[in-house]
């Protein structure tokens, strides 16, 4: 092993027969079954790794935010200089063969997934969205917390809790569309029902939020109707290339558009375009990859085998070209990047609290892949590597009018 890592490892390898190695006081790699090994032999990338840790075969002693952060900061810090030359490849290729690593390529978790059909088909896209958000409306309240929420909160002040965060969120997005009494308002992508719930009850909107999970559309079907607001909220499992019955005042997209694909990004805008009145407002928020980043390699990817099938990041530029593009003028974009990491870490605390029931609620595997995601989606909310970004755009008059308050506060208020 210190053939291949050199003498300095920067953290500390603790094996299944209790060997270790590395400085005593570096963020313990446990590895608990020699199967690891194997999984990296044959998968010696991202996929290897989260393969094992998903399986419960290798792990991160003591906290495990902690343990990652400073994990992801050796990486990036550039102190993990691994030298696998021919002399490391002969001498791990003995000590696998003396191990008993080598052999067949272990089965994947029953966690991973791989989709069949023609990319970001309406048939895909709705098996994509299935994996993802029909683990369990129970397994996500306990994530999610009470607003059931599942998207970058708004953090006004250190005291704030994630539910005055979360509502804080939807109230902006309801204040940027310019929301009021008897306004008609779509919601695409509109998860548990918040959003929607709020632009009626705070604004009396009528609101019709659309999902391609049943099971959310079930949860927020009930809220509703627990909240009074049948006659204000329609809640429709429908994608929004299937949504005809415009036009609306006002359109929200919130943590839906990474979904669509840099290929759909042109008929995702277009579609919404034609669904907003003249001076209609579209408030897209979404996460957003830097431009310098490349797009994630979908083979060897734990977010795309695990987490997010097919789902795309692009640069903020990318996106707000195809909202200009589909004839919308872009009027304010906000950067909420740092918001997103402290909400992911909220999230992670409230699995590690209830982990015991989150596991009996799904699965160990699964309950692993979210603490790994959300844990190692913070430190790169944090660090720079990916962003999240507001835009509000508006479908111009056929004069060019765009409705909108001069200055920006007044919009606001």
């Amino acid at each position: 092993m210190n053939t291949a890592l050199g003498q300095k490892v920067p953290i500390r390898i603790r094996c299944w027969d209790g060997s270790e190695t590395g400085p005593p006081d570096a963020p313990v790699l446990h590895l608990k079954h020699r199967r690891a090994l194997r999984r990296l032999l044959w998968a010696p990338n991202e996929l290897g790794l989260s393969r094992a840790y998903v399986a419960g075969e290798i792990d991160l002693d003591g906290p495990f935010v902690e343990g990652l952060e400073r994990l992801y900061a050796l990486a990036h810090d550039g102190g993990f200089d691994v030298d696998l030359g021919w002399a490391a490849r002969r001498d791990l290729a003995r000590t696998a063969l003396k191990l008993g690593v080598v052999g067949f390529p272990p089965k994947p978790p029953p966690e991973e997934i791989r989709l069949g059909g023609r990319m970001h088909s309406r048939k895909r896209d709705a098996a994509a969205i299935s994996h993802h958000y029909d683990v369990g409306n129970d397994f996500y309240s306990l994530v999610l917390g009470p607003s059931m929420t599942y998207s970058c909160a708004v953090w006004a002040r250190p005291e704030t809790t994630l539910e005055q965060a979360q509502i804080a969120k939807v109230d902006l997005v309801a204040r940027k569309l310019g929301l009021r009494e008897g306004m008609r308002v779509l919601d695409v992508g509109c998860g548990w029902g918040t959003f929607v719930i709020h632009a009626a009850k705070q604004y009396g909107a009528h609101a019709v939020g659309v999902t391609l999970s049943q099971a959310q559309a079930d949860f927020a079907r009930k809220r509703v109707a627990e909240e009074g607001l049948s006659d204000l909220v329609e809640i429709r499992v429908q994608d929004y290339r299937e949504v005809s019955d415009g036009p609306f005042d006002a359109i929200s997209s919130i943590g839906m558009a990474e979904h669509v694909g840099a290929s759909m990004l042109p008929v995702y805008a277009r579609s919404l375009f034609a669904l907003l009145r003249p001076e209609g407002r579209l408030l897209n928020h979404a996460i957003s990859r830097h431009p310098t980043a490349p797009a994630r390699d979908q083979k060897t990817s734990f977010i795309d085998r695990y987490v997010f099938p097919d789902g795309e990041l692009e640069p903020v530029s990318v996106m707000a070209g195809a909202i200009e593009e589909a004839g919308f003028e872009v009027r304010d974009v906000e950067a909420l990047r740092e918001h997103y990491g402290r909400t992911l870490r909220a999230w992670v605390a409230n699995l590690e609290a209830n982990w015991a029931e989150a596991v009996r609620l799904s699965s160990p595997g699964r309950a692993r892949v979210w603490r790994l995601y959300m844990a190692a989606s913070a430190l790169s909310f944090e660090s720079g590597a990916i962003g999240v970004n507001q835009i509000l755009a508006v479908k111009p008059s056929a004069r060019g009018g765009s409705g909108m308050p001069p200055v920006r506060s007044q919009w606001l208020s």
